[in-house]
């Protein structure tokens, strides 16, 4: 795996996602098309969540070999696939609403966008630590299975691709709206 490639591609899908923000009004982006699917908003708020509290802490723990790491354990079947092909499984994955996992609605575009940029200077830290991680150190992923500190690091863009197919199907809805 390449640190370096993985931020700038990374950067490349920060840079779309940063000049999509700019076609929607904060009303387009809290607009939910039903009661339990997500608006757009929350869409980039679980980008940025997902990245920074679950995906780079657990590079940062697999890296420091952190109480909770495993020195065992494998990737589910999901997981060895969706590594072998780089890509999450072009499937929509329904969570029922939650507290703990629904992302909240943004307050603005600017904590959109101050969200998005922290994301990519978090995983450029990241980068300078990934490498030196010890590769048995793992922490367990609900879908993918134990997955070590550079597999945690490829996820986020990995996961940033992912939620284009979502961002198309509200698009969509929004545009229906317009109609």
């Amino acid at each position: 795996m390449n640190t370096q490639e993985t931020i700038q591609k990374l950067e490349g899908l920060t840079q779309y996602y940063l000049k999509e923000l700019e076609r929607f009004s904060m009303e387009d982006l809290t607009r939910k098309p039903g009661e339990d699917e997500w608006s757009l908003g929350q869409m980039y708020m679980h980008l940025i969540n997902a990245s920074l509290y679950l995906h780079l802490r657990n590079v940062r723990a697999c890296a420091s070999s952190a109480e909770d790491v495993l020195t065992e354990g494998k990737k589910s079947e999901r997981g060895e696939a969706a590594y072998m092909n780089n890509e999450f499984p072009p499937i929509r994955i329904h969570v029922p609403p939650s507290p703990a996992y629904t992302p909240s609605q943004p307050d603005s575009k600017e904590q959109i966008r101050e969200g998005l940029l922290s994301v990519v200077a978090e995983m450029k830290k990241a980068g300078q630590v990934v490498e030196a991680a010890p590769k048995q150190n793992k922490l367990i992923h609900p879908g993918f299975g134990a997955l070590n500190a550079a597999e945690w690091f490829m996820l986020v863009e990995m996961h940033y691709r992912h939620h284009l197919r979502q961002k198309e199907r509200i698009e969509s809805f929004l545009a229906e709206l317009s109609l």
